[in-house]
């Protein structure tokens, strides 16, 4: 019922959303990639949202990808592989992203499936050994992944996708993100944005209440809990003005003002208790080493699984597994309570997390997301902290139908209802370089916060190095990180995020030098994307020249000249292109639309001049400084490292294509033998050909079946395309000739209704002609002529015909077709339509009014006025024709530019 709610709703307010849909626009898709479970949303043009389904017409899709036999497979079929083969399934890969080999999260999950083979790579990162020769990086299995959504959408929908919105969590650190993007371009997607999950469950969440947003500002407090984590976050929803091309226009806007989350408490984690509960009991039966056999292994945490969310629901269950080791049976009773006491340190993480998020603001809703939430210890732990849980959206598909609207706001071609959103800065980033104090020969290290925790993003910063004449570098790292608990400042991973070393900017000033200059400083820009993905934009040095009104004119003049004789001259004198670059503010405007960081705070402007006297020219002079990034945590892939992985999927992609290919035409040809074998020993379609044809086809589907079983089954595509195409040529003539002697009996009813119709219209039509009724001259006499002709040959052709048919055998070519009867139906249908619509445009004509004693009196000027004013006369027929006819417009031809505006 809540489904078919939400579905109804969002029905409703696709009208508004895609007002505007450019019929052009693309499909986009958004991708709701969690540790277990993949769900993927769709819009595109003249579709409103909506889940895309898989091939098993389910809404979400196991996050799992597997290898066996050369055979790749995804969701419920890698699934499956796992249980038996649990080393060639891969599976909870997202905490794996972004992460060198040695990190704490890559050796917990070493720990938690100790069957996969985990090596470092070149870079570092870990990397799974499929076989001997091959190995998986996580990127790689996630863009598998990923592809395979993409594929979902395309089969559903039948257009190509190339752009997409990927929820991530929230904590995910600089590396991780950047990880996710080389997935998704591995996939072949271009990531419009990756969006915090609880981001995207906050715009969902918001898009259907936007009535109830206004300038009374309110917050709702967004829990999810996952497979692998935990995460909360308060959001508050207010409308605000914004200015867009000139416009102030006020929208409704959520912003995020706390963060909560604790990577490692999750449904995965309560699993896993209740896993090693149930290996106790066995162990305790004296059911062997059960921690020996991956498979056992695999069996047992897919048992923990189910029983999880059957003892959501109930008190007491079974945990039942056939054959678990040895041949053995495996049966035990467990409680919730006994659940409760396993997971009893969990419970107080949650209230942790809660608090987290709100430090201090005061929460009126309470909103639950998430597979996990569903615990009913979880939801007690909730309501200890004083917050009713509200499941007042889908749990599971929030994030994805929050992220695809913003696809949509994003993608080219649709127009949304407006939902400004900001998100926060979770792990906040400094700036750090040295310099030195107060004439000291000795180096202090400053730092200057550039993004704050909880600062609003998407947004650009410039920090200002103003006491800087030499080259110099600085560091970008983590800034101080007190908010966050200390048991997960490990999982952050390093703390150095990139180290910028600048050349040039002793060049810069001393060109830059002179009377009236003023040296502004290094100013390096900084943007924090919708991604939430650092930036060095650009660095430049910025000085500022006064100059009066004589010299700004002969400047103006000489730059003039300048640019003529460059264009004039030789291309070697051409100037060389440089970048647009934003124009430089007022301070009192930077210090409203663009936050400056600057190393002192004594940098302002305070010149103030009488009005009597001209004010001087300020001219804001520019030099680029050249900077090189070097990544300090986790590097990115090499273009070579990336391009080896994009072949490694292609080849797989490949693979895959032609798997599918031989597949469905190996179906199609044992689906089709046995459909001939089939008909042809019915009676309807034996006669339908000769002994000798029967036989033959006969002859071919048992050679072919048995060829099948043989030797065939491993034979090539084209084999059973070739083998397909003999058999339809055969078999297909005797089709078409049932087809036809089943399909003729309805197409010689309609044909022969249609004719009797047709002769009732007729009759009918005869009353309307000049002949019958001088004031119904509907009809000329041809036209009925040409009607009683056409159904006079349509009749005698349909007895003639039937006739020829029913002399000849069913094994024969077929005289009278349905195709046949379709032509001469549409042929009188045609005439009879004619005829139709003259009498539907017909408008009987209007009386002429003659007064008799004025009849000489008026034709005789009237004659005389055709005579003299021949031309004059023609015009004034003209206006009386366009009169009767008013559709055709004014002579001016107004309408006729009207027209072609529309």
């Amino acid at each position: 019922m809540a489904l078919h709610t939400v579905t109804l709703s969002i029905l409703c307010l696709i009208l508004p959303i895609l007002f505007n849909q450019n019929v052009d626009a693309a499909a986009v898709i958004s991708i709701d990639l969690g540790s277990e479970w993949m769900k993927v949303g769709i819009v595109s043009p003249g579709v409103p949202m909506e889940i895309v389904l898989n091939k098993e017409s389910k809404r979400k899709t196991p996050a799992v990808v597997a290898f066996r036999d050369d055979v790749r497979t995804f969701g419920e079929d890698a699934v499956t592989v796992g249980v038996r083969f649990p080393k060639n399934s891969y599976k909870y890969l997202l905490d794996l992203l972004g992460k060198p080999y040695d990190h704490p999260l890559v050796q917990e999950f070493r720990a938690k499936f100790p069957y996969y083979e985990i090596v470092a790579s070149e870079r570092g990162t870990p990397e799974f050994v499929h076989d001997e020769n091959t190995r998986y990086s996580p990127e790689e299995l996630i863009a598998q992944l990923l592809a395979k959504a993409k594929d979902f959408a395309e089969i559903s929908h039948g257009q190509q996708i190339t752009e997409c919105v990927i929820t991530i969590p929230g904590y995910f650190n600089q590396a991780e993100r950047r990880a996710m993007k080389e997935a998704a371009a591995l996939a072949g997607l271009n990531v419009l944005q990756l969006i915090n999950d609880y981001t995207a469950i906050a715009i969902n969440y918001g898009i259907f209440r936007r009535k109830e947003i206004n300038d009374t500002a309110w917050q709702a407090l967004f829990f999810d809990m996952g497979a692998m984590s935990t995460k909360a976050a308060l959001v508050e929803y207010k409308t605000v003005k914004i200015k867009d091309k000139g416009y102030v226009d006020t929208v409704p806007q959520l912003q995020v003002l706390g963060v909560g989350y604790d990577r490692t408490l999750g449904g995965l984690e309560m699993t896993l208790r209740l896993r090693e509960h149930l290996i106790k009991a066995w162990e305790s039966s004296g059911g062997g080493d059960v921690r020996a056999s991956p498979r056992a292994m695999e069996k047992l945490l897919r048992e923990a699984e189910r029983l999880k969310i059957v003892l959501s629901a109930n008190n007491e269950h079974y945990a039942q597994i056939e054959s678990l080791l040895d041949d053995k049976d495996f049966k035990h009773l467990v409680t919730r309570s006994e659940f409760e006491a396993l997971c009893s340190d969990l419970w107080p993480r949650v209230s942790g997390v809660i608090q987290r998020a709100v430090s201090g603001w005061s929460v009126g809703r309470l909103v639950v997301a998430g597979g996990a939430s569903r615990v009913p210890a979880v939801q007690n732990a909730l309501r200890e902290v004083g917050l009713e849980p509200s499941r007042s959206i889908n749990a599971d598909e929030a994030a994805t139908m929050g992220a695809v609207y913003r696809a949509a706001s994003l993608a080219t071609g649709y127009k949304v209802a407006s939902l400004n959103v900001r998100d926060a800065v979770v792990l906040p980033i400094q700036v750090v370089f040295n310099r030195h104090v107060d004439g000291n020969d000795k180096l202090d290290e400053i730092k200057r916060t550039l993004f704050g925790p909880m600062n609003s993003y998407p947004q650009k910063k410039v920090i200002t190095f103003n006491k800087h004449t030499e080259d110099f570098s600085f560091n970008v790292n983590y800034a101080e990180l007190d908010h966050i608990p200390s048991n997960e400042l490990k999982n952050i991973g390093s703390l150095n995020l990139s180290h910028v070393v600048l050349t040039g900017v002793s060049e810069a000033l001393t060109k830059n030098s002179g009377d009236n200059v003023e040296h502004k400083g290094i100013k390096a820009h900084f943007n924090l994307d919708d991604s939430g993905i650092l930036n060095l934009v650009n660095v430049e040095f910025v000085a500022e020249k006064t100059v009066t009104e004589e010299e700004d004119k002969d400047s103006t003049l000489s730059k003039i000249g300048s640019t003529i004789s460059k264009l004039f001259g030789s291309d070697s004198e051409l100037p060389e292109k440089v970048e647009d670059k934003p124009e430089e503010k007022a301070p009192e405007t930077e210090n409203k639309e663009s936050a400056k960081v600057n190393e002192t705070s004594t940098d302002k402007q305070n010149a103030t001049e009488t009005d009597s006297k001209p004010k001087p020219k300020i001219v804001v002079m520019k030099e680029p400084i050249k900077s090189e990034e070097q990544i300090l945590n986790q590097l990115p892939m090499t273009p070579e490292q990336f391009k080896n992985s994009k072949t490694k999927i292609t080849i797989l992609d490949n693979v895959d294509k032609k798997r599918i290919e031989r597949e469905t035409a190996l179906n199609n040809l044992e689906a089709f033998v046995v459909d001939v074998q089939l008909k042809i020993g019915m009676d309807e379609y034996a006669e339908c050909g000769t002994e000798e044809e029967i036989e033959e086809i006969r002859k071919m589907c048992s050679e072919t079946s048995d060829w099948l079983y043989d030797d065939g089954y491993d034979a090539e595509t084209e084999m059973y395309e070739g083998k397909l195409n003999k058999l339809k040529e055969k078999a297909n003539p005797i089709f078409y000739k049932h087809w036809e002697h089943r399909e003729r009996p309805d197409a010689i009813a309609a044909i022969r209704n249609l004719l009797n119709s047709s002769k009732d219209f007729l009759k009918m039509s005869k009353n309307f002609t000049k002949e019958s009724n001088s004031e119904r001259d509907v009809f000329t006499e041809v036209e009925i002529t040409v009607l009683e002709k056409k159904i006079e040959e349509t009749e005698t052709w349909l007895q003639k015909s039937i006739e020829e048919q029913k002399a000849m055998k069913k094994n024969e070519d077929v005289k009278l077709s349905v195709d046949s009867i379709r032509e001469k139906m549409a042929s009188l249908d045609r005439e009879v339509k004619y005829l139709l619509n003259k009498m539907k445009i017909w408008k009987p004509k209007k009386p002429i009014k003659k007064e008799e004693n004025k009849t000489e009196t008026v034709v005789e000027p009237e004659e005389k006025e055709v005579n003299e004013n021949s031309e004059v006369n023609n015009d004034e027929k003209d206006k009386e024709s366009d009169a009767e006819v008013p559709q055709i417009g004014d002579a001016d031809g107004d309408d006729t530019v009207e027209h072609s505006e529309l």
